[in-house]
């Protein structure tokens, strides 16, 4: 029974991680030829979020800095400014993940959204700390909104097609602890 629950853990972190994969994929795909004015939302960043408040188990932090480490490299950013404060951001989710517990979704979805909008406002105030080259700081809350607004179909897709979902008062982990 453990190892049942062992490997669904494990296959849960690789279906994390396939799914991170196939979002830098398609964010990477050539699929216009001019500039936009607008940038998508960051599906990888609400997808976390979102496991990381319902999961926790499944998204390590090592893990999620790997993941976002391999981001910056090939969005050509900064390595390791965006994963330090994603992985601080998940952290603080992680530690009130009982709390998210009881929560209704409209609470939750306040809390994930001030958590990105603080993120962001971080990220752009170290790079200008630094003197990095930033993107509009108009362009990158209107991402930030754009990633806000998808979080409730990203929470839907993630619990209807992957089976991620909030944990019971009473659950155990693979190992047999409680949750």
């Amino acid at each position: 029974m453990a190892e049942r629950g062992l490997s669904r853990l494990w296959l849960m972190r690789a279906g994390f991680v396939g799914l991170g994969l196939v979002s830098m994929f398609f964010h990477l795909l050539p699929l216009e030829t001019m500039p936009r004015g607008w940038a998508a939302p960051d599906l990888m960043l609400a997808m976390c979020l979102a496991w990381v408040v319902r999961r926790p188990e499944y998204t390590p932090a090592l893990l999620i800095a790997l993941l976002f480490l391999v981001e910056d490299f090939l969005f050509h950013r900064p390595p390791g400014l965006w994963p330090a404060i994603v992985v601080v951001l998940a952290e603080m989710l992680r530690a009130r993940q009982v709390a998210f517990r009881t929560l209704p979704f409209p609470a939750e979805w306040a809390a994930i959204a001030g958590g990105m909008v603080a993120a962001t406002v971080a990220y752009h105030l170290a790079l200008g700390l630094f003197f990095v080259d930033r993107p509009a700081l108009g362009l990158a809350l209107f991402q930030t909104g754009m990633t806000i607004l998808v979080y409730p179909a990203v929470v839907m897709l993630s619990h209807l097609l992957v089976g991620v979902r909030k944990t019971v008062p009473g659950e155990v982990d693979a190992t047999g602890g409680g949750l």
